[in-house]
């Protein structure tokens, strides 16, 4: 049979089909030559537009890592690539049946997104949608011809359409293919940049900076937060987080929320909606106002295998994070780790060389280090004071320690030999003006590595001059304080001087019952464990120590040195007092000990301080009223079955809040004015005074009923309090008192009680 020429082919029956054959050929040879997936999609969107005689066409591409069909090229006014979810829309389903849709009236079609059209301003008349077949029958993208113009596409389009795409499928595959490659190998060459660039940063700062700026750049992500564990305290912390440098440092317990999950797991967690995960916590994000939408944190693991922190990505552009930004991702942290360690290793090395630094320049002894040459490496500055020079580091000690000072030199050589420190007391050490007097200690500097490697020595110099000796001496007898005070204003302050300072009583109870059961040598023991735990609560708040009086102590606050909330110390002391007793007693019970109680009193007043005595033995002491009363409140805690007794003077003058009550108006024995006295319960831990401000309440309504003679009504009230905490002997004090005024009525009650005994 002859072959149709062309002009017959077109004009005769089979005309039609021909051409579509020819140009299936032509489409295979176009996109055969063609190197990238954008010539190809660009080719055959122009084939199809026009071989199905429609407005406009386009061609999408699935992507089965994000589940998006995707198009980088669309005939009309857009041409950018368009992505949408490949079950969506017409495209979705035609994708997902794999069978073709001839859609006559789209906008009468549920499956249909009129959404485009409007933001586009195109108006879609009918639809032409095949699947895109390789030749074993996978279905790879979709092809879509809109608007036929003349007529409405028919089943010879979809069969022509359909034939176009399978005719281009292994094109298109292949330029997919090849683009992949090179994607892929830019990357990886990036990535190997990145890595280096991050890896070569030491100082921890910047490195944490830059990890999280290239994994939210690689990630396409807004923000990132990179935290690494603190084995000290068991938290992740973050220096900043990326987005968020107005926050600082993060820190959280290493086991909470879903970084806290990853770090325990050593497994990644991919949250696309965060707000519905339990594990998420919402507080940092109404802190800043960021609305996190996505998350993925993976671990960070070390070359041993141990996780040192989380890396933890927010919000990717475009929709959640895959599972190849999961690889990526530890990819990269097991790259970065290594860095990170050594980067946090130089900065505690930091921390601690500067800590030590400010430590050394702290003291006041001076301190120097040598090599093994014997060259001056280091000198604080407390050791060109004592020696009184300006410059130490790099001079020789056989230059510098010559003459006078050449014993010290001796005394490096044999610490040398002997690899043993030695200290020298009170010895003598030539300056530039004289002589200082010092206590020398020589010490080795020895390697722990390997081993024992000389590495150079130490000289610590503690100035011993006449007035520190004087001062190290009275320190043992007064209250350090006291004695420098003493020291600096020489005569001045050893003389009497009035003025206004919080007194502070302590005794122990039942004291001779203890020590016949003690001994003399036990109650030595006792005492001097009990006196060093009260001593401490009251040096803490800066109180001066007066003396010990067999077993009772006397304190004040506000002398020699006053403090603008003296009062406030001195009640803080006493609570630590009895809180520490409380934990003394129990150790005590363990040991098969009896426990220890105490009475606490305080008073604010007047009172007297100096030197009082002989010009051969003199005591600095307090008199005064004011204390007198401090000593007999101290005493009327027995009568009142309380622990902790202020003077109305002291609680006028406190600035803090305390759970206290009002005891009682009383003359003290001696006195004739009343004085208020209040007890202070802060001491107190639940379980020892269950329902303490109810009690406080009750008792403060009855002691009110009581002072207006109101018996029967305080009775009532004393014993609500009695119901709420049945061990408040206080309470049973008073119920007792009522029922005495009530059988002994006084004449002209003033809600006064006299005290008879100290």
């Amino acid at each position: 049979m002859q072959p149709i020429p062309a002009r017959a082919r077109a004009a005769g029956p089979d005309g039609g089909r021909l051409k579509e054959v020819e140009t299936l050929l032509s489409i295979s040879r176009m996109v055969a030559a063609m190197e990238t997936v954008d010539e190809v999609l660009r080719t055959l969107v122009e084939i199809v537009a026009r071989e199905t005689d429609s407005e406009r066409g386009s061609l999408f591409l699935n992507d089965p890592q994000t589940g998006e069909l995707y198009s980088r090229i669309a005939l009309g006014d857009h041409s950018r690539e368009i992505r949408i979810l490949n079950n969506s829309g017409i495209a979705g389903h035609v994708f997902t049946q794999g069978e073709g849709l001839i859609i006559h009236e789209p906008y009468k079609d549920p499956r249909f997104n009129a959404a485009v059209d409007e933001q586009t301003g195109f108006k879609t008349r009918n639809i032409l949608c095949a699947p895109v077949r390789t030749v074993r029958g996978d279905v790879i993208g979709v092809c879509q011809a809109l608007n036929k113009k003349k007529g409405r596409f028919t089943a010879r389009d979809m069969g022509f359409m359909e034939a176009m795409t399978t005719q281009a499928a292994v094109a298109l595959q292949s330029t997919q293919l090849v683009e992949n490659v090179k994607r892929e190998r830019a990357r990886e060459m990036q990535f190997l940049d990145v890595v280096s660039d991050v890896t070569s940063e030491i100082d921890l700062n910047t490195l944490l900076q830059k990890v999280m700026f290239e994994a939210t750049r690689m990630l396409k992500a807004e923000r990132s937060t990179l935290f690494i564990n603190d084995d000290k305290t068991n938290e992740l912390f973050s220096r900043v987080a990326q987005g968020d440098a107005g926050i600082g440092e993060i820190r959280l317990p290493n086991h909470l929320g879903i970084a806290g999950a990853v770090f325990t797991s050593g497994k990644s967690v991919n949250i696309p909606h965060a707000y519905a995960d339990l594990r998420f916590n919402p507080s940092f994000d109404k802190r800043t106002g960021y609305f996190t939408r996505s998350m993925l944190a993976v671990p960070v693991i070390n070359k041993d295998g141990k996780c040192i922190g989380v890396t933890q990505i927010l919000n990717k552009r475009g929709g959640p994070f895959t599972e190849e930004d999961e690889s990526r991702l530890k990819a990269f942290t097991a790259q970065v780790s290594i860095a990170l360690e050594n980067a946090k290793l130089f900065d505690d090395v930091t921390n601690m060389r500067n800590y030590n630094q400010s430590m050394l320049e702290s003291m006041s002894n001076g301190v120097i280090t040598l090599d093994g040459e014997g060259v001056i490496v280091t000198s604080n500055n407390a050791g060109l004071r004592i020696l009184k020079v300006t410059e130490l580091i790099g001079k020789k000690t056989k230059e510098f320690f010559d003459g006078a000072n050449a014993w010290i030199l001796d005394t490096i050589g044999r610490v040398n030999e002997t690899k043993e420190q030695v200290v020298m007391m009170d010895v003598d050490l030539a300056v530039p003006d004289g002589k200082v007097s010092v206590n020398l200690t020589v010490l080795p500097l020895i390697s722990t590595e390997g081993q024992a490697k000389k590495l150079g020595t130490l000289l610590m110099i503690e100035d011993v001059s006449d007035a520190k000796r004087m001062k190290s001496t009275m320190s043992r007898y007064i209250d350090p304080g006291i004695a420098e005070k003493l020291m600096a204003a020489g005569q001045d302050v050893m003389g009497g001087k009035e003025s206004v300072a919080t007194i502070l009583f302590s005794d122990i109870r039942s004291f001779t019952t203890l020590t016949e059961e003690l001994g003399p040598q036990g109650t030595v023991t006792m005492l001097n464990e009990y006196f060093t735990l009260m001593v401490d609560c009251i040096v803490k708040e800066e109180g001066m120590l007066d003396k010990f009086i067999g077993d009772a102590v006397m304190a004040a606050f506000g002398v020699p040195l006053a403090h603008g909330d003296d009062e406030d110390r001195a009640v803080r002391a006493s609570i630590g007092m009895l809180t520490e007793l409380e934990m003394w007693n129990k150790t005590r019970a363990t040991q098969g000990k009896k426990p220890v109680h105490i009475g606490i009193g305080l008073n604010t007043d007047n009172i007297v301080s100096g030197n009082i005595g002989s010009p051969k033995r003199m005591n600095y002491t307090l008199i005064g009223d004011g204390v007198n009363l401090a000593a007999r409140l101290e005493s009327a805690c027995k009568q009142y079955h309380a622990k902790l007794l202020i003077s109305e003077y002291t609680k006028a003058k406190l600035k803090g809040t305390y759970r206290m009550r009002e005891v009682d108006h009383v003359v003290v024995k001696g006195k004739t004015e009343p004085v208020g006295v209040w007890e202070v319960l802060d001491f107190y831990a639940p379980e020892k005074f269950p329902n303490l401000m109810d009690v406080v309440n009750f008792f403060r309504e009855g002691i009110s009923l009581y002072r207006q003679g109101n018996w029967d009504k305080a009775v009532r009230l004393f014993g609500e309090a009695l119901k709420a905490n049945p061990n408040d002997h206080l309470s049973q004090t008073y119920i007792e008192r009522c029922d005495y005024l009530k059988a002994h009525p006084p004449k002209d009650w003033t809600g006064v009680w006299v005290m008879k005994e100290k």
